[in-house]
């Protein structure tokens, strides 16, 4: 198990990103802790997010796509 996901900053949060939501590239999506160090995950592009393929709290893997977003055009 490389990473836990987290939708949110803490359990009392909102999460960063639901569905439907716009993002920028830049923005922060989610963080994965791996070895203890938490790492937030930034969208690289500009879009809309259509889907959310993990669960709060979820173990994760290398390469394991967590979003599926909608590029801006």
């Amino acid at each position: 198990m490389p990473g836990t996901f987290y939708s949110a900053p803490d359990p009392e949060s909102a999460s960063f990103v639901n569905i439907g939501d716009n993002v920028n590239a830049g923005d922060t999506i989610c963080i994965v802790e791996a070895m203890k160090i938490m790492n937030e995950i930034q969208v690289e592009e500009s879009g809309v997010i259509e889907e959310i393929l993990v669960d709060n709290s979820s173990p994760v893997e290398f390469d394991q796509v967590l979003f599926k977003l909608k590029p801006s055009k």
